[in-house]
């Protein structure tokens, strides 16, 4: 049997048999968590500040390393900036160097960036700059047209036999064009000397192709001149040399076929720098190759590849 619960009356002075209080149980269940709550906060404040897991072991030491390491990034990058700057005016150096002439910008004959500020140009440099850029166009697209009208005649006389076509390096564009057949100056002899072919500014070891189905006329290594070379004989009395090679992957007398694997590219012989020194000769005459490239580009490209050809002042060899 339960025992009963029993309060004292202090206006009667008696015993009085007591009943459930309501508030006094949410009371004490309100005391209860009230201390629990507080007894939870305190020992999680107490294990967090003095255990940490691995994670916040791991973040804390990033932190502390971020912080030592931020004060030195702002010198760095100011570094790094002059740096590139630096670089960009050596660059520039080297080709004025080389090739006698300001380094390229982006599409020489495309750009026509001086009309993004429009508004702060004054009205007679645009004038003056379109007409110029007007006069350029119109000597390029004659020489184009020129260029075509040659490839026309010899298509002619020769019945329908075409020159080598194919550009005998792949991945290339017009800023690795150098200079093409002509007076150049020559960077050995610090003279203009006759430049029989067309120089692709290529690095040491890049792969070169025969440009037509031919047989390999001669693969002769060399110290001097034109380093290692090797000419391919063609349809129609078409020749190709391709020289200062690093490597030689054929032999005399094998038959090639057109974008078969002929040599590697370099800088053997008397060359100021690693490329590819490639001629197209008819019954031993010299043509200008830049002539015979242009079915392997877009028009654009090929426009750019022969200002560049022309704009190039000093050889490679």
């Amino acid at each position: 049997m339960k025992p009963s619960k029993y309060s004292f009356d202090s206006r009667t002075m008696r015993y009085l048999k007591a009943g459930f209080n309501v508030l006094g149980f949410l009371g004490g269940v309100l005391r209860v968590l009230l201390v629990s709550l507080t007894l939870f906060i305190i020992l999680y404040f107490i294990l967090a500040t003095f255990l940490s897991t691995d994670t916040e072991k791991r973040l804390r030491r990033e932190i502390k390393a971020y912080e030592q390491l931020y004060p030195g990034l702002a010198p760095r990058e100011d570094i790094l900036r002059k740096s590139i700057a630096a670089l960009e005016t050596k660059d520039n150096g080297i080709y004025r160097t080389v090739f006698h002439n300001e380094a390229p910008m982006v599409d020489p004959i495309g750009t026509m960036s001086i009309f993004f500020q429009a508004d702060t140009v004054p009205e007679s440099r645009i004038v003056t700059y379109t007409a110029e850029k007007t006069d350029r166009l119109l000597r390029q697209a004659g020489r184009v047209e020129d260029a075509f009208g040659r490839i026309y005649a010899s298509l002619s006389a020769k019945k329908g036999i075409i020159p080598p076509m194919s550009i005998p390096v792949g991945d290339i564009s017009y800023p690795q064009i150098g200079a093409t057949v002509g007076a150049r100056l020559n960077p050995i002899l610090g003279a203009e000397v006759r430049h029989n072919g067309l120089d692709f500014i290529v690095p040491r070891g890049s792969e070169v192709y025969a440009s037509a189905d031919g047989v390999v006329e001669k693969a002769k290594e060399a110290r001097k001149g034109d380093g290692n070379t090797v000419v391919l004989s063609h349809r129609g009395g078409y020749q190709t040399r391709y020289c200062h090679l690093s490597e030689i992957k054929v032999k005399e007398g094998q038959k090639i076929r057109k974008g078969q694997l002929i040599a590697l590219s370099g800088m053997s012989g008397d060359a100021f720098a690693p490329h590819l020194h490639y001629e197209v000769l008819l019954d031993g005459r010299p043509l200008n190759p830049v002539n015979c490239i242009f079915a392997s580009v877009s028009p654009v490209e090929y426009s750019n590849m022969l200002y560049m050809s022309i704009y190039t002042k000093e050889s490679m060899d």
